[in-house]
């Protein structure tokens, strides 16, 4: 059985015509599939009409959060739930195509892989969206251990042993591709073009990304610890460069009257350190949410 684990966050716009071709395309697989959507506190109508599908079509399960938990705690909340011998991950905003279901279920069934990720081979969406994610997923790549497959999201499907993998992760701060990736297993992909949205707006506003890209380095890469040393080690040079500066211009008397070395060197440390205590604060906070323990999601309704 393949099960299908949408998010969904305020899609009333284009919901049901999302389920009528994923419909179509997991027939084509000949499988039998459940396709569990996860409501996560939409205030429009979108739960009114998933309901109004799953009353015409058996097989989709319904879960209702609480409020609105996030990406990355709605997918979980899906895998969670999630029976199938094949999980399937897709978006819930019509940007990772439903036909493309049975050319992954046929590519990890051929291979004999453990995972299979849609990798965008081009991007259909705003440039300046386009140049923000192309910049984080060089980034991400580079600094990170480990292989990382530039240019993949949530869209892929992964078999029950990949599954349970996840299903041990228990940290509150998740990127769900970086898990995947960390897993190991083996791991295939292919190729597609990522179309805009349809209708409706994007739920991932600029800020919400950077925040999704933060949690992805802070999680998966040491480089932000690594960085605060360089500079630091950096501080130290230019100080004793400073020093010898300053003792150099007092002896030739090229110092101008009023000069203060004094207020550079304040003014440069006390911005590193600064800058230190930030990203300090960063891991503090990180390693606060994941003492506190709390659930990542909580259900109002389930519908099966």
């Amino acid at each position: 059985m393949i099960s299908v684990v949408i998010p969904l966050l305020n899609e009333e716009q284009l919901i049901l015509n999302l389920l009528e071709e994923l419909w179509e395309a997991l027939k084509q697989t000949g499988a039998e599939f459940e396709v569990i959507c996860v409501d996560d506190g939409s205030t429009d109508s979108t739960l009114q009409k998933l309901l109004q599908f799953r009353n015409q079509h058996n097989g989709l399960k319904i879960l209702s959060l609480s409020r609105n938990f996030g990406l990355q705690s709605a997918i979980t909340a899906g895998i969670d739930y999630a029976k199938g011998n094949y999980i399937v991950i897709m978006d819930g905003d019509f940007q990772d195509p439903p036909e493309l279901i049975p050319v992954l279920y046929d590519k990890i069934k051929a291979t004999d892989a453990d995972i299979v990720s849609a990798v965008r081979e081009s991007r259909h969406e705003k440039f300046s969206k386009k140049i923000y994610i192309n910049i984080f997923h060089r980034v991400f790549d580079k600094i990170t251990e480990g292989d990382q497959i530039a240019q993949t999201g949530n869209f892929c499907i992964m078999n029950s042993k990949a599954h349970q993998a996840i299903l041990q992760f228990s940290e509150r701060n998740r990127y769900l591709p970086g898990i995947r990736n960390f897993i190991g297993f083996k791991h295939e992909f292919i190729l597609y073009d990522r179309p805009d949205r349809l209708k409706g707006e994007a739920k991932m506003k600029l800020l919400k990304l950077f925040s999704l890209a933060a949690d992805a380095i802070y999680s998966f890469s040491k480089w932000p610890i690594k960085i605060c040393l360089y500079l630091g080690l950096l501080g130290v040079i230019i100080f004793f460069l400073a020093i010898i500066y300053t003792f150099g211009s007092k002896f030739f008397n090229l110092a101008p009257i009023g000069w203060s070395s004094m207020f550079l060197a304040i003014s440069f440390f006390g911005s590193v350190q600064l800058t230190f205590l930030g990203l300090i604060g960063e891991y503090v906070y990180r390693i606060f949410k994941e003492v506190q323990n709390r659930p990542l999601y909580f259900i109002q309704t389930l519908y099966e």
